[in-house]
């Protein structure tokens, strides 16, 4: 019998399989048995064929940091994550209220400001927010709907709790990933994901598809997905998400507008289009109203979507709901709206546009993670206990200079999961990014895309920056 666990050990961090015992987490001793028995050699073989397939398959993403832009695939790492059945209740709970209050932010924000004049949060938070269009002040999406597609990170902190690290309302990437991952677990571990009674998560691209069509409120729509075109870093999910749901592709040559209408060109003429899933940032769509030099937007479309004749997921604007600012925000927006405490905890978080805040930044940088306002994608960010004192003067610097741009939170240790790693089984910290669609109801797929850490040690888990991913499955009760 193998032992691939016997030197595997995750000392101070919350494991998403092994407890500090050494031992599965209870209900988890058969995934635990199933890898911790099999032959490396054989896992090893197994893991290549997930690599090669995805090559094959072409799931690839850019990276345009690197010189000269490198296409390759996101390492994915065969052993799952597991999550119980009654932990995803609560995640599934706090998920829903907190898109909810989010969603009812975004429709007061637009309109009365009432939140801002009942003075629950700072005016200036959300007026300052780089997020926050004026444009689209009194305008209302189809449905009063802003937020229908949200991918919200999540870690476990070292007592084993789930804690929101940020939203992400705007163009959330990642479910294709997420979608195919699944379908390489059937592949490679079928035996074991049949008898693991794990939920489903294939019903995805229809809850999509349907969300769009009933913000349409037509029996036959016409939807579309808007991608900047195939150089974007995200290209193949836009295009593999247009195929699951059956709608076209579509680029801004694609597309024009005419008396307040968007219309797709195709073989038999031009075509109305109804609801546009755009990956497309706010300022990129329509060159007319916002970014001038925009060479990929579509002329007058906000004019389309402010007359009600379009709809845009998401709505323009949603950008102000997933600033980090805003973020520290979200228990009082709950608080505001529903009446409700938060469910899921934020991440402890300091403000810089606050001066003693900002001063307990500046003195104990080197103990914490800060971050740009609006960056994503590990950009703009600093990990103190990983940084040099040149990169903390750096940053103590852009801080002085512009404070509103700037959090900081303490240094969580994200919990760890196995990973196979060359010839053995190591830990790596995880995090968690479920995707929510809001359409007629508001629905958590069961599961969601975990992010990995590859690299020893590290915390990042974004691709762009040396992370993979991995299939994450929930179990039924």
């Amino acid at each position: 019998m193998n032992e691939n666990f016997a030197n595997y050990y995750s000392t101070k961090f919350y494991d998403e399989l092994v407890t500090e015992n050494s031992m599965p987490h209870h209900d988890l001793e058969s995934v635990f048995n199933y890898f911790n028995e099999m032959n490396i050699e054989e896992l090893k073989q197994r893991q290549k064929n997930l690599e090669s397939t995805m090559v094959n398959m072409g799931i690839t993403f850019n990276v345009y940091s690197e010189e000269g832009g490198t296409e390759r695939i996101i390492p994915i790492d065969i052993i799952p994550r597991i999550i119980k059945a009654k932990e995803w209740e609560i995640l599934e709970a706090g998920l829903k209220q907190r898109i909810f209050a989010l969603n009812e932010f975004l429709k007061d924000i637009y309109s009365d400001q009432k939140i801002l004049k009942d003075k629950a949060i700072p005016s200036d938070v959300v007026l300052s927010s780089k997020g926050f269009l004026k444009e689209c002040m009194d305008i209302r999406p189809l449905k009063d709907i802003f937020i229908h597609i949200t991918g919200t990170d999540l870690i476990r902190n070292e007592k084993g709790e789930f804690v929101i690290l940020e939203d992400n309302l705007r163009c959330p990437s990642g479910v294709s990933y997420m979608l195919q991952g699944r379908e390489l677990s059937k592949q490679g571990l079928s035996g074991l994901l049949s008898k693991s009674n794990v939920r489903s998560i294939s019903e995805y691209p229809e809850k999509l598809f349907e969300a769009l069509k009933f913000v349409s409120g037509k029996t036959e729509p016409t939807i579309a997905v808007l991608t900047p075109g195939i150089y974007n870093s995200a290209y193949y999910e836009h295009s593999y998400l247009a195929q699951q749901m059956g709608v076209e592709l579509v680029d801004y040559r694609d597309l024009t507008v005419e008396n307040d209408i968007l219309k797709m060109r195709t073989t038999r003429g031009f075509k109305t289009v109804d609801v546009l899933y755009r990956r497309l940032d706010d300022l990129f769509i329509d060159p007319i109203y916002f970014n001038k030099s925009s060479m990929i937007g579509i002329p007058n479309i906000f004019q389309a979507y402010a007359k009600g004749n379009l709809g845009l997921a998401n709505a323009l604007g949603t950008g102000v709901a997933d600033d980090k600012v805003v973020y520290a925000y979200v228990p009082k927006i709950i608080k505001y709206y529903l009446g409700e405490d938060a469910l899921l905890n934020n991440v402890e978080t300091y403000l810089c546009e606050n001066p003693s805040e900002m001063n307990y930044v500046l003195e104990n940088i080197e103990k914490l993670v800060v971050k740009e306002a609006n960056e994503a994608g590990g950009y703009g960010m600093l990990i103190g206990p990983k940084a040099t004192k040149a990169d903390h003067e750096e940053f103590r610097k852009r801080i002085k200079e512009n404070p509103r741009n700037y959090i900081a939170q303490p240094t969580i240790s994200l919990s760890t999961s196995p990973c196979l790693i060359s010839e053995n089984i190591e830990a790596r910290h995880v995090d968690l990014r479920p995707y929510i669609i809001y359409g007629e109801e508001i629905y958590v797929t069961p599961g969601g895309l975990t992010r990995v850490a590859l690299k020893k040690g590290s915390l990042v888990v974004n691709s762009s920056q040396g992370g993979g991913s991995k299939d994450t499955w929930v179990l039924k009760k």
